[in-house]
């Protein structure tokens, strides 16, 4: 049976393919300039999401979409729901110039397809819906359901799964989201948002917006002390580039979760326009405290299952009315929330700053003895041959919304991981492969 499974889902595979360049395509960013009632992330968002049902019901699921907030898509027949968790809505697409092709084109390229989505998580959504087509397709007895739940604000504020809990809707009794890397994650760390505000400035004017969730790659900087900033640049050895009085600080654009991996553009933006002498109290706690792992607001904030503190600034914001810091912190799972905000409330307090938190997130842990992680982790040795000691991380996926949830692919440990990047894409002959790992992982969980 199994071969036979992996069989049919290769058989699929082009139709899949096509699928998810055809949810690619829609640009499903938020945007607030389209939202209404009906559609209150968006109409992006909205399209995405109908477009993701459309074919969810092509492959024989029957679909419910629920106002705008989420949708689902489910098949089998018994009481026990099995959940499968997936998201269509995307982070901003960054500087569009450094992309390869159009972020929405959903280029395909020498083995590749490319476009925003495409590995968060558009893509790995479709392929774990092919998964269970191909189950269907071969006669598998599903004496349990299973259910693809798909929100439309994750990478925002979660109201999306907020809505389904809210709306009264069933509780899978376990699942897992397609929106991490294999083996499995079981340990994922707590996250909190939050702005540091300050009275704003005369004499400065920056806006630099974007997701807290992703290192900013680039922040410019416009005005009179371009020619200051830029001698100061060139003496810290940080990259950039001038046009005029314009100055673009160059980083290295990764997602908030890896913010050590990544170069900050805001905080060299802020040390460089300290060193020259600009008094800004945001500008002066950014210099002087902010890290991509909270060194000096936290320090040694590390535990032995989930690793270490990042800290991300995402936005900064001044002008004559305010000054905003907006950041996005991951907190191990031995830590609280309540220990960084009560860290950073009495670092920003020194430099005349309020906090206000934006969101927050309870960490996850499922055990690496429960029937689920044992079931995923058998499949994907099975199917790779890679050891598949269950991981920790610092990412925010849905699996912490349910409980006996985790997450799971779809990303091999040896694929580029390039989501909330530029040129954001997904390996065709790997995702094919994690089809096969999702259809054979679901297909044992029904046998639970």
């Amino acid at each position: 049976m199994e071969n036979k499974i992996k069989n049919i889902v290769n058989e699929n595979s082009r139709d899949m393919v096509e699928s998810i360049k055809a949810a690619v395509r829609i640009n499903s960013v938020m945007d607030e300039k389209t939202t209404t009632e009906s559609m209150p992330f968006g109409k992006g968002v909205d399209d995405a999401l109908r477009k993701t049902l459309e074919i969810a019901e092509s492959l024989g699921f029957k679909t419910v979409y629920k106002d705008g907030y989420y949708g689902y898509a489910e098949v089998g027949e018994g009481e026990e729901l099995i959940g499968i968790l997936g998201h269509i809505d995307v982070v901003p697409v960054g500087d569009e110039s450094k992309w390869k092709f159009p972020p929405f084109s959903a280029t395909e390229e020498d083995g590749y397809i490319y476009g925003r989505g495409t590995q968060d998580d558009k893509g790995p959504t479709i392929a774990a819906m092919y998964a269970v087509k191909a189950l269907l397709d071969v006669g598998v007895k599903f004496g349990k359901r299973v259910r693809f739940i798909i929100g439309g604000d994750e990478e925002n504020l979660w109201r999306c799964i907020a809505k389904y809990t809210e709306n009264g809707e069933e509780i899978p009794s376990m699942g897992f989201t397609p929106d991490s890397s294999f083996p499995v994650t079981n340990a994922e760390k707590s996250l909190v948002q939050f702005y540091l505000r300050g009275k704003g400035s005369k004499e400065l004017s920056l806006n630099i917006s974007g997701a807290l969730n992703a290192v900013p790659g680039v922040a410019n900087y416009t005005g009179k002390l371009a020619d200051k900033l830029v001698e100061k640049l060139d003496e810290l050895k940080f990259e950039y580039e001038k046009d005029g009085e314009s100055v673009t600080v160059i980083g290295k654009r990764v997602h908030s979760a890896s913010a050590d991996k990544g170069v900050n553009a805001i905080e060299r933006l802020c040390k460089a326009l300290y060193e020259i002498g600009v008094e800004d109290d945001v500008v002066r706690f950014v210099a002087e405290l902010s890290d991509s792992v909270g060194s000096k607001i936290l320090p040694n904030c590390i535990d032995d299952v989930s690793g270490t503190l990042t800290f991300n600034l995402g936005e900064l914001i001044i002008n004559e009315n305010e000054s905003v810091l907006g950041y996005d912190s991951r907190i191990p799972v031995k830590y609280t929330i309540e220990d960084l905000e009560n860290a950073v409330k009495e670092k920003a307090a020194n430099y005349g700053l309020e906090f206000e938190e934006f969101d927050r997130l309870k960490s996850l842990y499922v055990p690496a003895d429960s029937k689920l992680i044992k079931t995923l982790v058998s499949v994907y040795e099975q199917e790779t041959g890679l050891e598949g000691t269950p991981m920790s991380s610092g990412g925010a996926t849905y699996a912490k919304a349910l409980d006996n949830c985790v997450a799971f692919g779809a990303m091999f440990p040896f694929d580029e991981k390039t989501e909330h990047q530029e040129n954001e894409r997904v390996d065709i002959k790997n995702t094919i492969k994690a089809t096969e790992i999702y259809a054979l992982a679901i297909y044992k969980l029904l046998k639970l």
